[in-house]
């Protein structure tokens, strides 16, 4: 019987073959909203293959119903089979080049029979991808980048992937005879962006050690153990990612959770700290020093969490985001706490897509989907018009989409809910900074968010003042992904993001977290600045879908290792307040 996992896989393998195959758009979208829809399907699926009523589940339509059930009958689905034949499963892979569209993928397979991204490296290196119509050398070169890229970063994965291994490991061991704590640690903890391997801590009796490492490394996500002692374990996932085990005796527990979480700059200065006051910190505790200076280990110092270490060294608890040795230390030397700003301040959804441009979901069910998740408003951003690869709008679309918003707040409003949604647009900066329409249409939307989407190589002093344009623009209330990169893909913009932010905070106009964690842009190494000049930012999810929506999460992670109080993150307020932020220059 197939899991709901394994029929949203197969959905989005079809959904990737259509692409990749130059199948219609909203055929191809609607395989995708299927997998979606099941992923998050809380019943079980087998009960709607049982009784053949998978069409009563919103967004599966009677064709793909049918290729749900031949599924679970044979082993396989029709339609994923027909596409098998026509585009082979090895150009999947390419879909995460930056810079090659589904239609290229196809034109250069079709045009030299290849399937690997080696056989693509020797044909730029030869010159031959750089004669085909439609490419060129410019082309050639974005894509050899990207793919030099995608290697480098092999090893690496992004904290939402990282995220889920993690989530399922702790989930399988967590109740298991023997485990006192368990905590995630390392560089995932402190929320970087990208992740190598995935450390993750359990504190447990030395006698359970070796019936908790049989339970990490038969796990079923495993597929290879790479290594196992008295301590510790490592493992290979099916991901292709390398998890880490240690088990930690429970009074050691909070000592070694600071020292695995890291970072190694931030461990540096707590162990100076303690020899400046004759102790010697390390992952086992905190001792006393001899006046030789050894340490005495028969006398460690009691403490119950990591709290209580920082409160021996003269520190209030420092969040694991903040340990990066920026700045945290004199903060927390100063005050007991930094009122970071969490996932259940926010209040509303700022910058989303629905199927007005290249979204997959109506205006209405992403606002339904808002609702569901206890938000109070959504800030609609569909593209603007130069943004026509997208499904940009024009000027007729706008006020078609205007008038469409206003029946459904009176609607809502009639209703008694609590909600509205804002008419807004991501216009794409131009060239010299201005915004995509003319002042009339402008003034219509509630708020624009300034975003670039092309000539992201353009040298800097000409990013520059298209980005300083783009904020002096009265219109401009949010700045959308400032650098473009897509992390582990693609790098950014050369821009000077201590010049913008400082700008931007002198022109009342915020620069977004981009939740989505293929952006996670505006960096967090730039919340210090943020913090000093006092810059506003929105974290928004960039929602092209309604999964879209949940990852405001990790743009909560980032925001709160930049350094972000509740008081300066947009969607933390009313829709009132959010409204006389927009109209305040």
């Amino acid at each position: 019987m197939p899991t709901n996992q394994d029929v949203a896989e197969q959905l989005n393998l079809v959904f990737q073959l259509m692409q990749l195959a130059g199948e219609n758009r909203f055929k191809a979208i609607a395989f995708d909203k299927a997998s979606q829809t099941i992923k998050g399907l809380s019943d079980d699926i087998n009960e709607y293959i049982e009784n053949k009523n998978l069409t009563d589940i919103k967004g599966i339509g009677k064709s793909i119903a049918e290729d749900i059930y031949a599924y679970a009958e044979t082993g396989k689905m029709p339609v994923l089979e027909a596409f098998k034949e026509k585009v082979p499963l090895g150009l999947i892979k390419w879909l995460d080049i930056s810079g090659l569209g589904p239609k290229n993928i196809l034109k250069i397979h079709e045009e030299f029979g290849i399937t690997e991204i080696e056989e693509l490296k020797g044909l730029i290196e030869s010159g031959e991808l750089a004669k085909l119509p439609g490419l060129g050398g410019k082309s050639a070169e974005k894509i050899a980048k990207s793919i030099e890229w995608m290697e480098k970063f092999d090893e690496r994965c992004r904290i939402d992937q990282a995220t889920k291994i993690a989530e399922v490991i702790v989930e399988s061991m967590k109740d298991l005879p023997g485990v006192e704590k368990i905590e995630v640690a390392g560089s995932l903890r402190r929320a970087k962006e990208t992740i190598g391997d995935i450390d993750i801590l359990v504190g447990a009796k030395e006698e359970y050690s070796n019936d908790l490492f049989d339970a990490f490394t038969s796990h079923e996500r495993v597929t290879e153990i790479l290594g196992r002692g008295e301590s510790k374990s490592s493992v290979r996932t099916k991901e292709g990612r390398q998890v880490d085990l240690r088990i930690i005796p429970p009074k050691s527990f909070a000592a070694a959770l600071m020292y695995f979480t890291g970072s190694k700059e931030h461990n540096i200065v707590m162990r100076s700290r303690a020899r400046e006051r004759g102790m010697s910190l390390n992952e086992f505790g905190l001792y006393d020093l001899f006046e030789n200076g050894e340490t005495n280990r028969d006398a460690p110092h009691s403490f119950e969490t990591e709290a209580d270490i920082y409160k021996l060294l003269g520190l209030s608890w420092v969040p694991p985001e903040l340990r990066e040795d920026r700045g945290e230390f004199e903060i927390f030397e100063e005050q007991d706490e930094l009122p970071l700003v969490q996932e259940s301040d926010l209040r509303g959804v700022i910058h989303a897509h629905s199927t007005w441009s290249d979204g997959k979901f109506s205006i209405r069910e992403m606002a339904e989907a808002c609702m569901e998740r206890g938000y109070e408003y959504l800030g609609m951003t569909d593209h603007s018009k130069t943004a026509a690869y997208a499904g940009g709008l024009t000027e007729d679309e706008i006020k078609q989409q205007w008038e469409e918003i206003d029946k459904l707040n009176e609607e809502f409003k009639s209703a008694g809910k609590n909600f509205v949604i804002f008419k807004g647009i991501e216009s794409d900066i131009l060239a010299d900074g201005s915004l995509d329409y003319d002042d009339d249409i402008l003034e219509g939307f509630d708020f624009v968010i300034a975003s670039v989407h092309q000539s992201l190589e353009t040298p800097r002093e000409k990013m520059m003042e298209r980005f300083r344009n783009a904020i002096k623009n009265p219109y401009t209330r949010i700045v959308g992904h400032p650098t473009g990169r897509l992390l582990l893909k693609r790098n950014g913009s050369d821009i000077d993001l201590n010049e913008l932010v400082a700008l931007a905070a002198e022109h009342n106009t915020a620069i977004e977290i981009n939740a989505n964690p293929l952006r996670l842009d505006l960096d967090w190494s730039y919340g210090n600045k943020a913090r000093a000049v006092g810059m506003m930012t929105s974290i928004n999810p960039d929602a092209h879908n309604i999964d879209g929506i949940d990852l405001m999460k990790y743009g909560v992670k980032i925001a709160r290792k930049g350094k972000y109080e509740k008081e300066r993150v947009l969607n933390t307020k009313s829709a009132e307040d959010v409204m006389a932020f927009f109209k305040a220059r």
